[in-house]
């Protein structure tokens, strides 16, 4: 009970507040008229519940404990990255979940924290016995097979999140000027080979980013109604429940990747920038446990969840005002989505857990 008290509760209290407005926008859009469909609303309650209970189990383990078993988990990431491919159910073009009885599960959220976890171990064993440059052609190697797996679904944002991710924690492990250019050189020739992979849709949507007015009823059509969306919502919002593009269904994937757009349409500019200070709060207190952390692999493990939270942040915020393509990245803490908010809150159990062995100061 001692330990319960010495968590970072300013992090655990924003994420909370995030979690309510979650909930107050999926009840708000599970309207249809006067008819109520109970179903998103029901399925991210239970999502929370499983997520915040794993977060406290994961806060009071001890994280150093993965150090030693990350290959395995990477191993085992690849083992079921191959099943998805063979045996994963197919949503729109992307086949990205498994089935399980009741539930489906979406194997990639959880690819993107074994990955960190891997990255931390094996940039913090390897710091004192090989090069940068060799870590760097090692780590290319690593991740090569993984993003090659989600490629094949196609999931191109959770590439591009990893791929982040880890340009992130090679930065902090020690990345010099020469190794930075060869690091874009390669996150560039990445990117671009990228497109053989992407199916025609996801094509169109990049194509159709920059003028999405050249097919409105197409590609350019959830870009053009976010925007819309998150223009008409003025400095106080229209109200809970009374947001025209989201109650009327022009926006599409509504509580999914496009929450932001319904936020602001229903609660405005005061809506939006009460995210914007939650999200600052939230990389603020977990980019001070990394500063706290009692070893290396802590720092690493901190700063690559760190990673993941901002560029989903900054991917999905930017889908949802027209300044990014529309890549499928959940909007972590708010998005409907059980594999998303279970694996998210997991992670910050993590993060809580470097906390609570923190150097004191």
């Amino acid at each position: 009970m001692n330990k319960l008290f010495k968590l970072d509760w300013v992090l655990i209290i924003s994420i909370s507040l995030l979690l309510i407005i979650s909930l107050l926008i999926i009840y708000s859009v599970s309207f249809s008229g006067a008819t109520f469909n109970p179903a998103n609303f029901q399925k991210q309650i239970i999502s929370i519940i499983i997520g915040i209970s794993a977060m406290f189990f994961l806060s009071f383990f001890d994280y150093r404990l993965l150090n030693s078993h990350s290959t395995k988990l990477y191993f085992l990431m690849l083992i079921i990255l191959t099943m998805v491919i063979l045996f994963g159910k197919t949503v729109k073009g992307n086949t990205g979940w498994l089935e399980f009885f009741f539930f489906n599960f979406q194997p990639v959220e959880l690819a993107k924290i074994i990955m960190v976890i891997f990255l931390a171990s094996f940039l913090s064993k390897k710091k004192t016995q090989l090069s940068i440059f060799v870590r760097i052609i090692s780590s290319i190697i690593l991740i090569f097979i993984p993003i090659f797996l989600i490629m094949k679904q196609p999931d191109l944002g959770s590439a591009t999140i990893i791929l982040a991710s880890w340009m992130t924690l090679l930065l902090a492990s020690g990345l010099n000027k020469k190794n930075l250019a060869l690091l874009l050189i390669f996150g560039i020739l990445t990117t671009s080979s990228s497109w053989f992979f992407l199916k025609d849709y996801q094509k169109d949507r990049i194509i159709n980013f920059v003028k999405p007015q050249n097919d409105p009823m197409g590609s350019g059509y959830n870009v053009i109604q976010a925007t819309i969306a998150v223009g008409s919502g003025g400095i106080f919002g229209k109200g809970m429940g009374h947001g025209s593009q989201s109650q009327l269904n022009f926006l599409p994937e509504k509580h999914t990747d496009f929450i932001f757009s319904v936020i602001t349409e229903e609660l405005g500019l005061v809506g939006a920038m009460a995210i914007f200070v939650l999200f600052g709060i939230i990389f603020w207190r977990i980019k001070e446990t990394a500063r706290l952390a009692r070893d290396n692999f802590g720092y690493l493990l901190t700063l690559g969840i760190l990673s993941i939270l901002f560029f989903q942040f900054l991917i999905n915020v930017g889908m949802n005002i027209g300044v990014m393509p529309v890549a499928g990245v959940p909007l972590s803490f708010l998005s409907y989505g059980g594999s998303s908010m279970v694996i998210m809150l997991s992670a910050i159990g993590l993060v809580e857990s470097v906390y609570l062995r923190r150097i004191k100061v």
